[in-house]
């Protein structure tokens, strides 16, 4: 599997939104139905839109539908959907955002709306945030920190939030301030951006096992998405099992 740019989506509405992983269904005539979340103006939206084979947007569809406000000053959004298997229900939906500060912190859905289940600090010097697992009982993130250091960040769906630092990388990976990871076997296929001289490179990264985890450099990719929101949209079923 390659993580290739038809897997990465631009927000229909430009800068300034923080989008989470888009899902995508099927439709006839070739179209498809896309709906994810998304924080614009300090609101969290659900969005939906319908674009065509061809990853135009069809005109006049897309919906936002607003869930309430609380949610400026985030650096990003991520979504967490468990699903058993292809044929169930989403048993859990998480988010999870970081402050501009480093507090980080947890919602989840109680069907009426999203509720925070925890903050926690000390995680500041962290840059990137790419969710490669989704259990159960926990979500599992591969992060980045300014000194170089590449780490998985289990979260534990249990309360009180309590994420656990585990050291797969030591040096070299502090260049890249966004991470977006894709299913891959029983690992997952990263694009890692560096913002400051606009490259983008995809790894191949092997189920997380700390330092044993393997890692494979498959090179730079020529892109030129400047500074717009971007992000990846899936299948209804998603199996992250990097972890």
């Amino acid at each position: 599997m390659v993580l290739s740019t038809p897997n990465i989506y631009q927000s229909p509405f430009g800068l300034g939104s923080t989008p989470t992983t888009f899902s995508e269904t099927p439709m006839t005539g070739g179209r498809t139905a896309r709906v994810g979340k998304l924080v614009i103006g300090g609101y969290l939206y659900d969005s939906s839109a319908i674009v065509r084979s061809d990853g135009s947007l069809v005109r006049g569809s897309n919906v936002l539908k607003k869930y309430g406000g609380g949610w400026s000053g985030k650096r990003f959004l991520v979504q967490a959907r468990y699903k058993a298997s292809a044929a169930s229900k989403p048993s859990r939906t998480t988010l999870y955002a970081q402050d501009t500060s480093g507090r980080f912190g947890r919602w989840t859905d109680l069907g009426t709306g999203f509720h925070n289940t925890g903050y926690v600090g000390g995680l500041s010097t962290m840059k990137a945030f790419a969710l490669i697992a989704t259990t159960a009982t926990y979500d599992l993130f591969l992060v980045n920190n300014r000194a170089g250091g590449l780490y998985t960040l289990k979260i534990p769906t249990t309360s009180p939030l309590k994420p656990v630092a585990t050291p797969v990388r030591t040096t070299s990976w502090q260049r890249f301030e966004k991470m977006t990871a894709a299913p891959c076997g029983t690992g997952s296929i990263v694009l890692a951006q560096d913002h400051d001289n606009g490259s983008y490179y995809v790894y191949a990264v092997g189920h997380a096992n700390g330092t044993s985890t393997a890692i494979r450099n498959l090179g730079k990719v020529a892109l030129n998405w400047g500074d717009f929101d971007r992000f990846r949209f899936a299948p209804a079923y998603d199996p992250l099992n990097g972890g």
